[in-house]
């Protein structure tokens, strides 16, 4: 199977403040749009986040993508909406102890977003698809296929309204292509 991993544009949020399952929408520009259209096969069904800096550039790249929660960005619980120089700097470091397995109060640890992220990917019939997403969920679908270490994780980048595309092969391998 050939994914598309595509990130939403630049969120329209002050930066320096922590969004995960906040709903803000993107600063869309259509030539981003119009860029990753011309770079992707004609006719693939596409996948969304729910939430709208994914789903207004999902809607620019087919005219009925479907929507999956198991796409959403992390949820950060307390900490959403917060500045993160705001936050209690033993949160921060709890979280920097344990990069995988550290729930911000009241949200979700990585390691439960790769679970719904995989079991999203492990669903899918199709031999390619577009898939609308977040960094925090491309990043740790990236870091499962290629076995990074949890510390490794954050060095992955993701730029907005990119794309990578990978190939899952049946033996559970995956390719990057692009």
């Amino acid at each position: 199977m050939i994914l598309h991993l595509v990130r939403h544009p630049p969120p329209l949020i002050e930066a320096g403040i922590c969004y995960g399952r906040l709903d803000v929408p993107a600063d869309l520009d259509r030539s981003a749009a119009d860029a990753l259209r011309a770079e992707l096969p004609p006719g693939l069904p596409v996948w969304s986040s729910p939430l709208r800096r994914c789903r207004q550039l999902a809607e620019l790249l087919h005219p009925g993508p479907a929507i999956d929660e198991r796409l959403a960005e992390m949820n950060f619980g307390d900490w959403e909406g917060m500045a993160w120089d705001a936050i209690p700097r033993h949160e921060l470091d709890a979280w920097a102890a344990d990069v995988a397995g550290y729930a911000p109060p009241g949200g979700e640890s990585p390691s439960a977003v790769q679970g719904r992220a995989l079991a999203f990917v492990a669903g899918l019939a199709v031999p390619e698809a577009v898939v609308v997403t977040h960094a925090g969920v491309i990043r740790v679908l990236v870091a499962h296929w290629r076995q990074l270490a949890a510390r490794e994780w954050g060095s992955l980048r993701i730029p907005f309204a990119g794309r990578l595309q990978v190939c899952l092969e049946d033996d559970g391998r995956c390719r990057f292509i692009h």
